[in-house]
């Protein structure tokens, strides 16, 4: 005996653009919050803000934050909306 056939998987349910900009945009949004965020804190750092980072130590990981923040809140957003601008592939 021959096991019963397989049926083929049920296509994919239809894609609402519009849902699916208002999630890019919300994601978009989303990295731009977090890093001005990362940002403010990388400020605190370099004031010395905080007690269990002091000196020379402070100065440098408040750049850390402080550039990684920068680069969070400008470089990030445009490497999604490039990457969203693509077509998927077949």
């Amino acid at each position: 005996m021959t096991p019963p056939p397989v049926p083929p998987p049920a296509p994919p349910p239809p894609v609402d653009p519009e849902k699916v900009a208002r999630q890019r945009f919300f994601a978009i949004g989303l990295f731009r919050l977090s890093g001005a965020f990362v940002v403010m804190f990388g400020i605190l750092i370099l004031m010395q803000r905080f007690a269990w980072v002091q000196g020379g130590k402070a100065k440098a990981m408040g750049l850390i934050f402080v550039i990684v923040g920068l680069f969070q809140y400008m470089i990030v957003p445009r490497l999604l909306l490039s990457l969203f601008r693509r077509r998927p592939r077949p």
